[in-house]
């Protein structure tokens, strides 16, 4: 399948989730009285997000050849997502512990190194090249973000389009730099995307360690850089978008969270399916992208409560 509405590069992650009585401390403890075999990887729930929502999508990833791949292949072959771009090559598939206490806050440790090693070669960057819009986490290993720099700024490496044309790229600054470093986009490597990306999607806690600085005052100030569209978002507090207009402030909905796992990921998806492949302004986007964000949330598991195109526009009717 090619033409795809949107596709996304990273990650898709088996989530083993135990359910603590709370988030340790440094030196503490905490007792799992349960444990949950899910299914994540950021790449994957956006792109899952988007489908939910009634978009063609499609994810490009490397999974290993162990028996998390197979449980992960099994899952994206059952979804809603064209897989003609998954790998298996040899490596550990990506795989995440999850701790999360009773109100849904949770703590992510990932491990693997299947999508560490992925590489983008002729095939995949006419297959992107083919999408309406490209999406890449920064969990993504900087040589894909190279390649995909390139296509962005029309340098036409091997598999892109003779004119220089490739779709708009949403860049998600995932995590703070400490841990990034040695798996993702490099310090620089984000510098560069904060000019190149057609939206910029930021989190509070990448904010803080990237600019030194919240999340709105981030959107700020990547606007006066000249962004084209910046998402920061900040849980509980709402998320500021940018665009042409200046910024906005978009509040949270407020729901009886049963896991936070996948919140920011619904969030990117609602935002490219409304502002994106949609005609929304800002303010209607962000709040397509808050509602799917907080439907995530009543249900457990990274994608556990994805609402459809029908019960996003419901959750919205009564708010």
């Amino acid at each position: 399948m090619t033409g795809l509405d949107i596709v996304a590069v990273g990650a898709a992650a088996l989530d083993r989730q135990y359910l603590v009585s709370n988030l340790p401390e440094p030196d503490g403890g905490a007792y799992a009285d349960g444990v949950e075999d899910t299914f994540g990887g950021v790449a994957a729930n956006v792109a899952t997000g988007c489908a939910r929502l009634g978009r063609d999508a499609g994810i490009l990833t490397r999974l290993g050849r162990d028996d998390v791949a197979d449980r992960v292949l099994a899952d994206l072959d059952d979804g809603p997502l064209d897989t003609a771009r998954v790998r298996r090559k040899p490596g550990t598939s990506t795989h995440c512990i999850v701790l999360r206490d009773g109100d849904g806050k949770r703590s992510i440790v990932t491990a693997g190194d299947s999508v560490k090693r992925l590489r983008l070669d002729e095939d995949d960057v006419s297959y992107l090249a083919a999408a309406d819009v490209v999406f890449v986490t920064a969990y993504a290993p900087d040589p894909v973000h190279r390649t995909l720099l390139s296509c962005a700024r029309g340098e036409r490496p091997a598999g892109a389009p003779a004119d220089g044309s490739f779709p708009p790229v949403v860049f998600d600054l995932s995590g703070p730099p400490a841990e990034l470093d040695g798996r993702g986009a490099r310090p620089g490597t984000v510098d560069d995307w904060l000019d190149a990306a057609a939206l910029v999607v930021v989190g509070d806690v990448a904010a803080a360690g990237h600019f030194g600085c919240t999340g709105r005052d981030a959107a700020a100030l990547l606007a006066e850089r000249g962004a084209d569209r910046v998402a920061s978002t900040a849980g509980d507090d709402g998320a500021t978008l940018v665009d042409g207009d200046g910024l906005v402030d978009v509040p949270a909905f407020d729901v009886d969270a049963v896991d936070e796992t996948g919140a920011g990921d619904a969030y990117a998806a609602g935002l490219i399916h409304a502002w994106l492949l949609g005609d929304r302004t800002a303010t209607e986007a962000g709040r397509v992208a808050a509602a799917a964000a907080a439907c995530n949330c009543t249900e457990a598991g990274a994608r556990g409560g994805q609402p459809t195109a029908d019960e996003l526009e419901s959750f919205l009717a009564v708010r």
